[in-house]
């Protein structure tokens, strides 16, 4: 007769990946737990301390709730970011055995009641897009009496795994490379709109001002819609106002960024020669604008799949210490800058 531990050095696994196996937890790939479960049986492991409905293959079909918080609508719709992150968050799903649903809340008199909705429809977890969420909206999530994972924003008040952008790092990086290839002082594209990441980026982008010994007061800043046509129309606006132009600017996302960029060349200056701009987020617009724009890339589709990753651990775990997971950027150098 084999043990659990004897099994996992048999196998080449971790005690814990063949106990969540064993036990038909969430963790590990549907594959890798039959490979397990056929592997005791070969071996004589004692199945009689486990539940038989642990190796029925219908225990495996759980579901995880993909939740969409939409306030704004600007920044979270329908567009490749979002869809990215749904992509990693649905391959690990999948590979874990699990299926993945989709649903929306809207900020507004029903928010806290639809958070509570899905609460009780029996998902085995669920993965909260909290980018449009400010600190009142976080308290709607005290409705998911299940398994939680937050991402794309983070709260104090939320007591639950967050997975996020290291937004800070990427806007500090961007900010700097403007600086010091244009020596110049940098502009800001900054939203119009109240979101977590922005706040983060604007600590990034005034950092680095400080530390090449600049003053933040004499930053030239525009507060543009986050969407292309939004920021397009604003930023001819501001040239209507005969508001100075900085020589390079970093833009909070890409929207922001194409629609500034639209704006500048029609009001007849050259990019990157008159006006250099970068970008956060790295969509693939960016190589369909004149010039192609330089960003921020990240990581999309690995970020949902760290997200998924967080809500298994929980779901195995559900009293176990809250972890918060920044994802770092990197600097995507193209045309306009």
């Amino acid at each position: 007769m084999i043990t659990a531990k004897e099994l996992a050095k048999l196998l080449g696994l971790s005690e814990a990946a063949v106990s969540m196996a064993l036990n038909g937890k969430p963790g590990v790939s549907e594959k890798t737990r039959e490979r397990v479960v056929q592997a005791a049986r070969r071996h004589g492991y004692d199945f009689s301390r486990i539940r038989e409905k642990s190796y029925d293959r219908t225990h495996l079909n759980g579901t995880v709730c993909f939740v969409l918080f939409l306030k704004h609508g600007a920044v979270v719709a329908d567009t490749p970011f979002f869809s990215q992150l749904a992509q990693g968050i649905e391959t690990q799903c999948r590979s874990f055995g699990y299926n993945l649903a989709v649903r929306y809340v809207y900020g507004g008199e029903t928010a806290e009641s639809d958070f509570s909705a899905i609460g009780r429809e029996g998902y085995g977890g669920a993965i909260v897009l909290g980018t449009e969420m400010d600190e009142h909206d976080f308290t709607f999530l005290e409705q998911l009496t299940l398994p939680l994972v937050l991402l794309d924003s983070y709260s104090e008040r939320a007591a639950c795994d967050c997975v996020l952008i290291n937004n800070r790092q990427g806007a500090f990086a961007a900010t700097n490379y403007l600086i010091s290839k244009y020596k110049a002082q940098a502009g800001y594209l900054h939203s119009a709109y109240p979101i977590h990441n922005f706040s983060e980026r604007a600590d990034g982008f005034y950092k680095a001002i400080r530390e090449h010994g600049m003053s933040p007061s004499r930053c030239v800043r525009h507060e543009l819609t986050p969407a292309v046509e939004g920021a397009y129309a604003d930023m001819k606006s501001i040239f209507e106002s005969g508001e100075k132009l900085a020589r390079c600017y970093f833009a909070d996302n890409d929207l922001i960024a194409a629609g500034a960029m639209r704006a500048i060349s029609e009001a007849g200056y050259k990019l990157p020669q008159d006006v250099a701009v970068v970008g956060f987020d790295d969509m693939p617009l960016c190589t369909y604008t004149s010039p192609s724009l330089t960003t921020v890339g990240v990581p999309k589709q690995f970020m949902g799949k760290i997200a998924a990753e967080r809500i298994f651990a929980r779901m195995n775990a559900p009293d176990a210490e809250t972890t918060t997971t920044e994802i770092n950027t990197k600097l995507i150098r193209r045309g306009s800058a």
